[in-house]
Formats: C-alpha cells, structure tokens, sequence
C-alpha cells in the first residue's frame, strides 16, 4: 500500500540490471529475438518496454549492438511546439533506410520508441524529463543515465538527417540514403497525366487564340512577387521541415513566441515577416526603375525617390538588427577614411 508501482517498477530495474550475482542474459538469444521484433515491425523500430530495456541491459558488455531510443509520450502529440508525431514518424524513416541500404548490419544497431505512460520506469532510469528526446545506448553502457547519449535538442529542426549524422558520428555506422515516400501515390499520378492528355488539345486551342490566362500581364506580375515572397520568406524550408508558425514559451506556455532565437531553427512567423520587408524592398525598387522614371515633375520624383529610400533603409536595418539578435553575428558598415 505504501510503495507505488512506479517504485516497485524501479527497484526491479535495478535490481535486474546493476545487481551483482544475477545471471546474463545470453546475447544470441536477445539478438534473436529483437531481430524477430524489427522484423515484425513495418518501419524496423521496436516497441520498448521496461522488461525488453531491462534484458537489453543485462547482456555481458561490451554488446554486440548499438540501440538508439526514441522518447514519446502520446499525451503530448497534441502541442505542436513538440512536433513529436514529425520526429517519430522522421525517426522511423532513419530506420527503415538503415536497415534498406544495410541489410548485413541489421544486428548492429537497433532503433527502439518507447512510451512514457507505459513505461515511466524507464524514462526515470534515463533521467528524461523533457522531450522531444533520443538516447543512444552505446555496447560499452552500464549506466543508462551516465553512459547513454543524448542527441542535442538544437540537431531536431534537420529532422532524419540530423538522426542519420548523430548515428554515424557516434557509431561509426553510415546510415545511406533516406528514404522518403513519394508525395502522390503512382495512381494518383497516372490519373494526373491522362488529365492532362484530355487538356492538351483545348489548351492548344485557346493558346493559338491568344485567349489563356498565361496572356494576363497581371497575373505574371503578381506570380513573380509571390514566387520572391516564397524564396525570401524560407517558405520551403518551412514545409519541408514542417516548422510550426508559431510555439509557446518554455518559461510561461500561455505568452507565445514568433522569433526563435538560434540559428538551429525557424519558425514560420519570423520567415514571413523577413519575407515581408524583403519584398518591400524589391517592390520599392521596381517602382523607381518602372513607374517612377514616367513622373514628369521633379519635386515629386525627388519626394518619390527619398520615401522610397528611406523605408529600403529601415526594412534592411530591421533586417540586419532581427539577424544579428537570432545568430549573434554583428553586421556593420564601412565609411570611408574621410568620413570620419
């Protein structure tokens, strides 16, 4: 009635893993037997619990494998600042493309989630209090806490590449190529092209004509500002790293936060609104070059040109100053001897 589960869960751990005078485990047979599950497994990665950790732990070290754990905690898939279902799924790609471009070095290293509500033991014997969190247990670990790795926090925003260059700067084993799935599946894909099979001749006919949208000056001019807006703004790198718009504060989770600082990673916030003043800037500079050339009085051109010069130089200074506060790299200018 006294001890909690929890508790009692722990003890066991301990007594099973760092007790002199229990009996190994024999390694062929754990190999075995986690070659089985990761065979099972759709992605490679096992399924970790507190008595699987705990005969994993057991073998005679050094092992004759690495395994490398994912932290999860279902509870929390619902706070994007986490992204945990984007790292686990990331996480399950690193696995499946070791084990594709490695086929003969499967046993050597093993890639395991293990969950908090249903093994909190374990999360307390790693001493993991805060996720997103992967561990690598190295064969040499006889301490889980003090032996085992921990992947720096700042390496997540890489996604699987940054797991695949931990893996291989730690292990010394190349996890290839990743593997990603294809965006459309092949039939969606043969449906697009006899779509656009049925469209070709319509559109040869109205582009003869001269009467498609593509002759719409203004549409041009207002996909080539969008098309800068996107490259500008880090658009892409948003979506392919699936980076929230926006996270709460560690410190105080009901005050948002829209500007990371570090240079490790970008929320989409702050990648809109650089994109924003870049693209001030390039408007302003196609007004001076194409509109206000055609100004025929010279007060309002030169009133035209210093506003347009004056609010180029504050977007760029906002620019440079929210640079300088996310990287810590100070940018200044140059004078001439002169000047000063």
């Amino acid at each position: 009635m006294g001890i909690s589960r929890i508790s009692i869960t722990i003890c066991l751990l301990f007594l099973g893993v760092f007790l002199p005078g229990v009996s190994p485990v024999s390694s062929d047979e754990v190999i075995s037997e986690l070659s089985a599950l990761q065979s099972q497994s759709a992605t490679g990665v096992i399924h970790l619990s507190n008595e699987l950790l705990r005969r994993v732990l057991s073998l005679p070290k050094p092992r004759p494998f690495h395994a490398l754990v994912f932290f999860d905690a279902q509870q929390l898939h619902s706070k994007p600042e986490l992204s945990l279902p984007t790292l686990k799924s990331e996480f399950a790609l690193v696995a499946s493309s070791f084990q594709s471009n490695n086929p003969n070095q499967k046993s050597l290293l093993f890639f395991f989630e293990i969950e908090f509500q249903q093994s909190q033991a374990s999360f307390e014997l790693f001493g993991v209090n805060s996720l997103p969190h992967i561990r690598l247990i190295p064969p040499s670990a006889s301490n889980p806490k003090a032996d085992s790795i921990a992947m720096d926090a700042s390496d997540f925003s890489r996604l699987a590449d940054s797991m695949a260059d931990f893996i291989e700067s730690r292990t010394k084993l190349s996890v290839g190529k990743i593997h990603r799935p294809p965006l459309i599946s092949k039939k969606m894909i043969m449906f697009v092209i006899v779509v656009i099979l049925i469209w070709i001749p319509y559109f040869l006919k109205k582009l003869i004509s001269g009467k498609t949208i593509l002759h719409n000056r203004i549409l041009w001019m207002a996909g080539a500002i969008f098309i800068y807006f996107f490259s500008v703004s880090g658009a892409m790198f948003n979506i392919i790293r699936k980076m929230p718009m926006v996270m709460s504060d560690r410190q105080n989770p009901a005050k948002m936060v829209f500007f990371y600082q570090g240079s490790g990673m970008q929320l989409g916030a702050e990648g809109f609104a650089i994109g924003f003043l870049y693209t001030i800037v390039g408007l302003l500079l196609a007004f001076v070059t194409h509109a206000l050339v055609m100004v025929q009085n010279r007060n309002v051109k030169r009133f035209l040109m210093m506003l347009a010069m004056f609010i180029s130089f504050w977007a760029v200074k906002k620019v440079v100053f929210l640079d300088n506060w996310k990287t810590g790299y100070a940018i200044h200018g140059y004078w001439p001897t002169s000047w000063r």
